[in-house]
């Protein structure tokens, strides 16, 4: 019996961009799977597709989620308080993520910054940059917050955020200088420019954080800063 061999198509856009290697190999059909009459018609033969295929697409793309442009911008919401969103904006090419939280005077924007391996938050209620390095064990990687955004979006389901415990000491602030902005980048340099810069050091979760501001990413890395007490 004649094979019916199908066209490959890629299922994200990313599989026409060699350096992202994404590529999808589609199996063949025959008439009899398909039901088709006729050998060239191939139209017929994506409608009679079973949809089980579909649902796996959607199961692919979701698992095997890539950069698809150089950037890609996601809104995410909180869990435990339906008024404070945020939006992220992952930045492929220059390797950063930006994100935006409002939440009334406990907004905050933060600077993502993988080339140089640093997060600046910027607190509105303080008036000031903290700088945090990053560090893998705790911090994920930029492909792997794009795929978390877009799982949260996909799936459309509230997820309880991975936080991260910092703390800065009170009164050991500085103005960035011209070895500090190339130490930690362009991004973080317009984000915290002119501001008082604290560095952040990580350490356990406080048992009374109440204190505590919290910024970061919604539904996907909560960063709670806190004063150290001597």
């Amino acid at each position: 019996m004649e094979q019916l061999h199908a066209t490959p198509m890629c299922l994200c856009t990313c599989c026409k961009e060699l350096e992202y290697g994404c590529t999808v190999q589609l199996s063949t059909w025959s008439t009899a799977e398909t039901g088709l009459q006729h050998p060239h018609s191939r139209s017929r033969a994506s409608e009679d597709r079973p949809y089980s295929i579909r649902v796996g697409v959607l199961v692919l793309l979701g698992v095997f989620w890539t950069q698809t442009s150089a950037l890609e911008t996601f809104v995410l919401q909180e869990p435990s308080n339906a008024y404070v969103t945020g939006t992220m904006t992952i930045h492929n090419e220059k390797n950063f993520a930006e994100v935006h939280v409002n939440s009334g005077v406990y907004s905050s924007d933060s600077i993502f910054d993988y080339s140089h391996g640093y997060i600046a938050t910027r607190l509105f209620s303080r008036n000031a940059c903290f700088i945090l390095k990053i560090d893998k064990e705790y911090i994920p990687e930029l492909q792997e917050l794009g795929r978390l955004a877009f799982e949260r979006k996909t799936m459309k389901a509230i997820y309880s955020p991975k936080n991260v415990w910092a703390q800065f000491q009170s009164g050991h602030s500085m103005f960035g200088k011209i070895k500090d902005w190339f130490l930690y980048g362009k991004p973080i340099e317009q984000l915290c420019s002119g501001l008082p810069l604290y560095q952040l050091v990580k350490t356990e979760s406080l048992p009374n954080g109440h204190g505590c501001a919290s910024a970061g990413i919604p539904s996907i890395l909560g960063l709670k800063i806190c004063e150290k007490v001597n």
